[in-house]
Order: structure tokens, then C-alpha cells, then sequence
């Protein structure tokens, strides 16, 4: 058999952990075309079926799992090495890639992250923003940020925001034609913004909590979201009564666009957190990201 092009198996995994031809050849860079033959030169060189295509997805077949399972590992050594020998460069470089929510890279990563891109600019990031728990091992992700009650048990764990709290708001002009409610329970009357989790494929249900006493609230209303900011300027113009992050909601809030109503049952949360594998922290450029990242 004919040497086997390192480039059509690094192909191929894209293709496999994407389940799409299109999303991987985004993902590599390189046109829809290009991509498909490469594959198909591949599988007529080991003489075996590696993908299973459909007119709507692309799956592995028993054989193309062996092979992705035989070298993934492998290629991910590869580069981490590569990424190390680039510490005898004069500058860091490298590519980093992140999977964290809105609210995280608005008000926690962004901001840190603007003068160290000014500072090393052969270091680039792709920031994936998201609310679902991502596996970032097997989606080809450096890191995540998530909260840190949810940051999985066997990753490292660095924190880099404070703690935060969600806080019920409303316009002055829905408050007027509703009133406030005065206990969290009395949110079932009313109208309310929703936030679909999409890890979870449901709705979010409100977390208060008051002298011990925890509880949780699913309300419902016209619309529903996957992204804070869109929910404030629904509560701005009067669609009901938003939970949201209490940082991004401040302005809105001082300027009299919105009310804080209950106020002293919006608990505290853990702040965000970077979590990554073992093998990650030593690369160049990472630690440089983390260490611009953490407080």
C-alpha cells in the first residue's frame, strides 16, 4: 500500500468529530471539494469504508472509529509538541481555542484577553460562544469557562472572575400595569422572560434563595432566549420581568430603564472559572492566556 498522506488523516478526523464535510472544511480552512476527495483518495488507499454519508449527516463506520480512535491521540500529541518546540521562538505564538457563554467573554475574558492579543500578536484566539457543557477533550477545544459548580472533576480549574448573582428586573412600565411581585412564587402570574438552556434542552428555573431557604421558580412568558443581553432589551421594552446577570444589568438599572425587584433573593453564584486538561498548561502561549485570565 502506498504511504499514507498525514494530511488526509488529520482530515479525516476533522470530518469525523464534525460529522460534517462542510463544518470541517470551515474548521480546516480548505474548500468542500478539496476536502471530499481527500477523503475519498483515502479510503480507496486502505481499500476500506471509513464514513457513512447521508443527504443530512456524516458518521464513522466500525472501521472509521478504529482509525479515529487509533489516531486522534496521536495527532494531539503531535501538535502539543510542536506547540512546545515553539518556545525557542523570540515570541510566543500559537492558537488557542475557548468555548465560553456571553455573559463570560462580555464580562470576564474579552477585557483581559484585548492587551495580550496587542501585546503577542502571532498569539490568536477562537472564542466559541455557547451555553452548553462542551466535552472540550473531544470537540477540539485548549479550554472552557464555565461556572465553577460546573466545571468537570478531573480537569484543572483556574479562576478568573469573581462570584456573581442573577437579579429579577423589569420596566417601570410593565411594574406599572403588573405591579411587583413580593415573594419569588408570585412570578408564576406573571409575565416572564425565559432562558433555554441548551445543554439541558429546557427551560431555566429561576434559583433564589433567602435565610436558607432555597428555591426554584419556572415561569413562562411570550418569548424566551439562549443569550442575557437580548433578554434585558426584551425587559426594557416591556416584555416582562428578566433574570440576568446583576453586572450587565447595573446601567439599565441606575438610569431607571429597568427596576430590581426582589433584590434579597438573588443568591450568590461561583464565579467563572478556565478549565483545561493536564497536557495544555505547559504550552507558551496557553499559560500566557491563563495567566492573563486568572485573578
Amino acid at each position: 500500500m502506498a504511504k499514507t498522506d498525514l494530511n488526509q488523516l488529520a482530515w479525516f478526523q476533522a470530518v469525523a468529530e464534525e460529522h460534517s464535510f462542510t463544518r470541517a472544511a470551515a474548521k480546516l480552512g480548505i474548500s468542500q471539494s478539496t476536502l471530499s476527495h481527500a477523503i475519498r483518495q483515502l479510503e480507496e488507499r486502505m481499500g476500506i469504508r471509513l464514513l457513512s454519508r447521508t443527504t443530512r449527516s456524516v458518521a464513522t463506520t466500525i472501521a472509521g472509529e478504529r482509525l479515529l480512535q487509533t489516531i486522534a491521540p496521536r495527532i494531539g500529541e503531535i501538535e502539543d509538541e510542536i506547540a512546545t518546540l515553539m518556545t525557542f521562538r523570540d515570541k510566543p505564538s500559537g492558537s488557542i481555542r475557548l468555548t465560553l457563554s456571553d455573559h463570560a467573554l462580555e464580562s470576564v475574558v474579552w477585557p483581559k484577553l484585548k492587551p495580550v492579543l496587542s501585546a503577542y500578536p502571532d498569539i490568536s484566539v477562537e472564542l466559541i460562544l455557547d451555553s452548553t457543557f462542551r466535552n472540550i477533550v473531544e470537540e477540539g477545544f485548549d479550554a472552557g469557562v464555565r461556572l465553577g459548580e460546573a466545571v468537570e472533576k478531573d480537569m484543572i480549574a483556574v479562576r478568573i472572575g469573581p462570584d456573581w448573582r442573577l437579579v429579577a428586573v423589569a420596566s417601570p412600565s410593565y411594574l406599572d400595569a403588573h405591579g411587583a411581585p413580593e415573594h419569588p412564587h408570585e412570578l408564576v402570574g406573571h409575565v416572564c422572560i425565559n432562558m433555554r438552556h441548551e445543554s439541558a434542552g429546557g427551560l431555566y428555573a429561576w434559583e433564589f434563595e433567602k435565610d436558607g431557604q432555597a428555591l426554584r421558580v419556572r415561569v413562562s412568558g411570550q418569548v424566551t432566549f439562549n443569550n442575557s443581553y437580548a433578554m434585558i432589551d426584551a425587559a426594557v421594552s416591556g416584555y416582562g420581568i428578566a433574570y440576568v446577570p446583576e453586572n450587565i444589568v447595573e446601567q439599565h438599572v441606575a438610569s431607571g430603564a429597568l427596576v430590581q425587584i426582589l433584590d434579597d433573593w438573588s443568591p450568590l453564584f461561583d464565579g467563572y472559572f478556565l478549565y483545561y486538561p493536564s497536557r495544555r498548561q505547559n504550552l507558551p502561549a496557553f499559560k500566557i492566556v491563563v495567566d492573563a485570565l486568572r485573578i
